[in-house]
């Protein structure tokens, strides 16, 4: 329940629609307001896609009423890194009532993303296959097996000595520092033991869908299915069903590292305006992201949006030259799909192995030279950029 997992659940709903199926997506009351005009201003073009809402349980969890997705946790603030551990436990207890409308509507199958590993089980309670959908690429995903299964990261003498992860089809190296998290600590953690159970589960399902084409990566695509033995579906790129201009206006991705951004921009002395998924505090304060009196300094030189960045949209503009990106899954390959020139710069997740793809496989982009995986926000960020 990220809304970086959400925009391209919505899109695939949409393609299915387009196909003459009947789709519904399950959703909670807030996340639903994410994108239920988009639902209903396409029922006008005959794609119809229906909405389930469940409850979510975020008092019963111990989570702020109103925190239905990861968006609305803050890590270094108020005992964030708790409320991710009482969130996972809040996603658990969705289980039970998703058993209740499978029983109820029994579909044809159940697509559910990576990070409800008990919908396979959940599934075949009522003899429904269940898909899980991944919100990353095949390159992604076969590196991720490789190094779970042969441990190649283990083998070296530092976090910062290269290792080669073995047997791919193209030489790929990492170093411990950019690999996620929890494919690098040794100690079980609540986030650990929800990727060892998505990955069992996945095994266990009728098969995975991704948010790709073969054209794309047909050498990973085809060692994931040959060599790994996964059953596989490449459908995208999804955001491809949003062929208007309102519909790409509705999708976005939220800014991040935005104090170092700040800072760079200063310094840069440009013009420029930037585009920031942030609203305007209610009191006087100065905002955390931004370094104090930055707006002062900048006015007449730069402006700062704040909302959404119409992305896809910005992306197709012929004025466009290039993207810098953080490489999460959705803006790489959004950027692909308009044909930009990329410049990385990974954060978190699986967005080192993205940036290889970008950089070493497809060889159109450049990197800025990260090379450390970082935690979300604030001081700890800054102090490792």
């Amino acid at each position: 329940m990220a809304h970086g997992h959400m925009i391209p659940t919505v899109d695939m709903a949409k393609l299915f629609a387009s196909r003459g199926l009947k789709t519904t997506i399950i959703t909670t009351p807030l996340n639903s307001l994410l994108f239920s005009k988009t639902i209903e201003r396409n029922k006008n073009f005959g794609i119809n896609v229906d909405l389930r809402i469940l409850k979510f349980p975020s008092v019963e969890a111990g989570l702020p009423e109103g925190c239905e997705n990861v968006d609305s946790i803050t890590p270094h603030e108020n005992g964030g890194i708790h409320l991710i551990k009482n969130f996972l436990q809040a996603t658990s207890m969705l289980q039970e009532p998703l058993e209740k409308l499978l029983q109820e509507c029994h579909p044809d199958c159940l697509v559910a993303d990576m990070f409800f590993p008990w919908a396979t089980d959940a599934a075949a309670k009522f003899g429904i296959p269940r898909l899980v959908f991944h919100g990353t690429s095949f390159f992604s995903l076969c590196t991720r097996d490789c190094i779970n299964q042969y441990q190649p990261h283990k083998k070296v003498s530092s976090d910062s000595e290269p290792f080669l992860v073995p047997y791919l089809p193209s030489e790929i190296k990492l170093t411990r520092k950019q690999l996620p998290e929890t494919e690098r600590q040794e100690d079980e953690t609540d986030l650990t033991k929800l990727v060892k159970a998505s990955i069992e589960s996945e095994s266990k399902s009728f098969g995975v869908l991704v948010n790709s084409f073969y054209e794309l990566e047909p050498a990973y695509a085809d060692y994931y299915r040959k060599v790994l033995g996964r059953r596989a579906w490449h459908i995208g790129p999804v955001s491809l069903c949003n062929r208007g201009i309102e519909d790409k206006a509705q999708r976005g991705k939220e800014s991040s590292i935005l104090v170092e951004i700040a800072i760079a921009l200063e310094a840069s002395r440009q013009q420029f305006i930037w585009v920031v998924r942030r609203e305007k505090n209610n009191q006087e304060d100065e905002e955390q992201w931004l370094p104090e009196g930055f707006e002062e300094r900048m006015e007449g030189k730069g402006l700062i949006i704040r909302g959404w960045a119409p992305q896809v949209l910005i992306l197709d503009h012929e004025a466009i030259g290039g993207f810098v990106t953080h490489c999460g899954w959705n803006s790489t390959l959004e950027g692909i799909t308009a044909g930009k020139p990329m410049v990385t710069w990974p954060v978190s997740a699986e967005q080192f192995y993205n940036e290889k793809l970008v950089i070493e496989v497809l060889k159109i982009g450049i990197g800025v030279g990260v090379k450390e995986w970082v935690k979300w926000h604030g001081d700890h960020v800054e102090a490792k950029l």
